[in-house]
């Protein structure tokens, strides 16, 4: 029995909700907010700001700034309760640097998924991730569900995904991410796609193409659990070209509401070949036009 097999159910008691107050950032609250209730998980909801007092403040006014700071902390804090009513979230408002606060924030209240809103920068008519949620999406200890520029764009009316979308590059390790997969799509009664994208054969490569899909199709299914199709559709496909296209071709085609990836540093050490390059990863979130569910190796 495979490591997926045994474990296809997670567990999510502590759910992290990042935000910097910015409209793309709200567009992700829809997602924090169904999978807490599905889940019955804790919310966490995080904000930092800038600190308050800088090399460049005065220090007779030291004392007046900090009062100021408190006073619009709690504003935020009664704003940011509000937005999220009965979930009733605990929220952090910290000061400082962001990554230092999302890690204790992680590692304190043992958070079990990140959940994060951007906007994006444009150029050279390519969307790219913001600077903070870009630091968040590579370095987060756990599982990031990104909201990217494009799938804050055009979010869906409903924040329970029906099309879920699994890109893997296997291994042992890629079961974990997997896991993910099947038990969100029994969470939320989806239908599952789980997917391999194979470069072309290089020169005077002879690959028999029916029998190379073959063989990556029932690698696929021994990373799902046999009772696993009783409770959701699942269906695998095996494309060839770049990875990250690809996968992003495959999503807009099936009007696919997640995507989930397993990723992993561009390291190039042995055995880390299961997951997907976290430039890979980096493209699908800033280019998908639904969120993407990120696990790191």
């Amino acid at each position: 029995m495979n490591a997926t097999a045994t474990r296809t159910r997670i567990e999510l008691k502590n759910v992290l909700f990042a935000t910097d107050l910015s409209d793309a950032a709200s567009a992700a609250i829809p997602y924090a907010k169904e999978i807490v209730k599905k889940y019955g998980a804790q919310l966490f909801v995080l904000h930092v700001r800038p600190p308050a007092v800088n090399p460049m403040t005065p220090p007779q006014t030291w004392v007046n700034v900090e009062e100021v700071a408190k006073i619009e902390d709690e504003r935020q804090r009664r704003n940011l309760a509000a937005q999220f009513g009965e979930e009733n979230a605990e929220i952090l408002i910290e000061e400082g640097d962001v990554q230092s606060a999302m890690e204790s924030a992680i590692r304190n209240h043992k958070i079990d998924l990140v959940v994060i809103g951007t906007r994006g920068r444009s150029g050279f008519k390519k969307f790219f991730l913001g600077s903070v949620a870009e630091e968040i999406f590579r370095q987060a200890s756990c599982p990031v569900l990104t909201v990217g520029p494009r799938a804050a764009m055009s979010l869906i009316p409903h924040a329970s995904p029906r099309k879920i979308l699994f890109a893997t590059d296997f291994s042992a390790e890629s079961h974990q991410a997997a896991a993910y997969a099947i038990s969100l799509a029994q969470e939320f009664q989806a239908t599952l796609t789980l997917a391999h994208v194979v470069h072309g054969p290089g020169a005077g490569e002879l690959v028999n193409a029916a029998q190379l899909e073959s063989h990556f199709r029932t690698q696929l299914r021994t990373l799902v659990p046999a009772e696993a199709e009783m409770w959701c559709n699942v269906e695998y496909v095996v494309r060839e070209g770049e990875a990250a296209e690809t996968i992003l071709d495959m999503a807009k085609n099936r009007n696919v509401d997640l995507i989930i990836l397993g990723v992993r540093p561009e390291t190039g050490f042995p055995g880390a070949s299961t997951h997907l390059p976290i430039a890979t990863a980096h493209k699908v979130v800033s280019h998908a036009n639904c969120p993407v569910l990120t696990i790191r190796h």
